[in-house]
């Protein structure tokens, strides 16, 4: 990375879909993703700036104020400055689920933060979009062992790649290009992030983003 921003699309898939209505169900606020899964506007957000983003190999982080935290494993666009999608990475979209399932509005809390966020480890330049089968997996290590996996396949994907750029484009510049998660289909059931775990995400065709839990 430059100093690219970093944005970020959610409730791409249905399972993010239901697991955003099951934990925002208290505060009242799960018609909302309900809703926006299937607009035609998707829901966008800023994640990070190139700060706040763990290299491979570095420490992401989980907050102290937070009592149920999960990596998102997702598909991370390189758009060009003209808004079109040049390439493919691996993104790690670190997320607070207590502070969001507290209440929606608290979304920027749960989502921006130092070490909020992990790309890497390489940028796969090519326009043509990865295939439908391509399958993108979680494994998280706890004292050597895995402690909780999932995977899932770009066909779960409602929203195309450019779809998203598209739509992050229509009234925002980007002289330098920004990145972009599309957003995660893997939710691990009854999991919450320790520090000193280690996260595991692969995406078929680009690699293994690999990185370490801590707390801040």
């Amino acid at each position: 990375m430059g100093n690219q921003e970093v944005w970020a699309a959610g409730v791409t898939y249905y399972r993010s879909r239901t697991a955003r209505m099951e934990e925002s169900q208290d505060a009242g606020g799960a018609d909302f993703y309900d809703k926006v899964y299937t607009a035609d506007r998707p829901e966008l957000f800023f994640k990070a700036t190139s700060s706040r983003v763990s290299n491979p190999g570095e420490t992401v982080n989980i907050r102290k104020d937070s009592t149920w935290d999960v990596p998102e494993p997702e598909l991370t666009l390189l758009i060009s400055p003209s808004g079109k999608v040049q390439g493919f990475t691996v993104g790690n979209d670190m997320s607070s689920r207590s502070i969001e399932g507290e209440n929606p509005l608290y979304l920027p809390q749960a989502k921006v933060y130092q070490g909020s966020a992990a790309i890497g480890p390489c940028i796969l330049i090519q326009e043509e979009l990865l295939p439908d089968s391509t399958k993108i997996s979680l494994e998280i290590l706890r004292n050597g062992k895995t402690e909780a996996s999932g995977e899932t396949t770009l066909a779960q994907m409602k929203r195309k790649p450019q779809e998203l750029a598209d739509w992050l484009f229509r009234s925002s510049t980007f002289p330098i290009g920004c990145l972009m998660m599309t957003g995660t289909g893997i939710v691990p059931d009854n999991f919450t992030l320790q520090a000193a775990d280690v996260v595991k995400i692969t995406i078929d065709g680009i690699g293994t983003l690999e990185n370490k839990v801590g707390k801040i």
